[in-house]
């Protein structure tokens, strides 16, 4: 049995627990990281890197600057002051939260967006008095739509024009991913506030779930305007990541600390604050794709799929074919591996039909960013698992009519946008 086939089966035993959770979601993770590794499809170290994964890091420690944000009680003052301006109802606040996460996700890391908003989201459920889990997924998904609108809004968009630079095909510029990214975030936005609506869960909040919303904690509220600050510096220094030089991970970890040290919350409390779940969830699955990378197993589902539009296929099967498996890959891939898998296939096959290759590859990372059905496609879907107590089921439930959202404007306006013959 090839290496590649042992890391379907393990993908497919995963699938399934996940899906079931018939063991827990971290414990599944974990597992699969440990059978990469006594199988020898991976090394030990290659198995565990995951621990040591950036956004593993950053997980950490914004779990900890939201912890602060929570003790002081600014969570629940920015919160209070959002519903006052805006009221109470669910739909606008759903809305709000959405349309910032995809403005910020638009130049910013999809990460560090949905890592800085999340204690203020939560403040503002509580403060207007609906579950936290009516808007965290909202949150997540939005940061991955607005991800598409520029250039730099999320790795795949700059895979593809590596791939067309490197071919020596026109480059997209800066805003022209806004052209198909702007329709898909609209209509996912309203989507989410119509249907969507209906499919979030409506779990009443449980201390157990995240320990840095206990109800009996007293206010630090001379410790408002330290975290305001530090939240502000984190927030500047991830926006302009690579102007001042800093890793999303050492800022993320530099505010937790600052927390600790200013008494805006204690040591124990940063330790509780850490949601386990979701840093042993995605360090586990992240060897996952790596082994696929590796293997060859994401080749060979991409090249088992191509090979079944034979050897002209119409420029539409093309761009429908190639938006279902980048979609498909990308909800256990890294989005960045899927997009550089299958960026250069998709310009090959359009070079063989005589077509030009920008619709093609624009299908690719649009579909890259829809990662939506599952909490491990993405880190924003991710980061919010545990503080939302979602299941494995809640982000299939909203997230595959969301990918079918995505797909039918895909393949409509792409082609319009950008001709296959020019």
């Amino acid at each position: 049995m090839t290496a590649a086939t042992v890391t379907l089966i393990i993908l497919v035993l995963a699938a399934i627990c996940f899906v079931t959770e018939i063991i827990p979601l971290a414990v599944t993770a974990m597992g699969v990281a440990v059978l990469l590794a006594v199988t020898n499809v991976l090394t030990a170290k290659e198995a565990l890197a995951g621990l040591s994964d950036l956004n593993v890091v950053i997980f950490a420690g914004m779990f900890v600057v939201g912890a602060a944000i929570f003790q002081t009680g600014l969570a629940k003052r920015i919160g209070d002051s959002v519903v006052k301006a805006t009221g109470k109802g669910e739909l606008r606040l759903i809305i709000g939260v959405m349309l910032i996460a995809a403005i910020l996700s638009s130049l910013l890391s999809n990460t560090g967006t949905t890592a800085v908003l999340l204690p203020v989201t939560i403040g503002i459920a509580r403060s207007a008095g609906i579950s936290k889990t009516r808007c965290l997924l909202p949150l997540a998904l939005a940061a991955g739509l607005g991800g598409i609108m520029t250039l730099v809004g999320t790795p795949p968009n700059l895979v593809v024009n590596g791939v067309l630079d490197s071919g020596d095909f026109r480059p997209f510029s800066f805003f022209e991913y806004a052209f198909i990214g702007i329709p898909l975030t609209i209509a996912g936005i309203i989507y989410i506030v119509t249907i969507g609506k209906k499919l979030l869960p409506n779990r009443t909040d449980d201390e157990s779930i995240n320990h840095v919303e206990k109800e009996e904690k007293v206010f630090r509220t001379n410790k408002q305007w330290i975290a305001g600050a530090v939240l502000l510096v984190v927030v500047v220094m991830m926006a302009f990541e690579k102007k001042v030089g800093v890793p999303l991970a050492i800022t993320a970890v530099a505010g937790a600390l600052i927390m600790i040290l200013t008494g805006c919350l204690t040591e124990r409390e940063a330790y509780d604050s850490i949601d386990w779940t979701t840093i042993f969830l995605f360090a586990g699955m992240l060897p996952l794709a790596a082994a696929m990378e590796k293997t060859g197993a994401g080749s060979l589902i991409a090249n088992t799929v191509i090979g079944m539009m034979g050897t002209s296929p119409s420029p539409y099967i093309l761009v429908i074919v190639m938006f279902l498996l980048t979609s498909g890959l990308t909800q256990f891939m890294s989005n960045t591996a899927s997009s550089a898998l299958l960026a250069p296939i998709g310009v090959a096959i359009a070079q063989g039909l005589g077509a030009s290759p920008h619709a093609v590859l624009m299908t690719i990372a649009a579909a890259a960013s829809t990662a939506f059905a599952t909490p491990v496609g993405t880190p924003p879907n991710t980061l919010v698992l545990g503080p939302g107590g979602y299941h494995f089921v809640d982000y299939m439930k909203i997230g595959f009519p969301l990918i079918l959202v995505c797909f039918l404007i895909s393949i409509v306006l792409i082609p319009l946008i950008w001709p296959f013959y020019p």
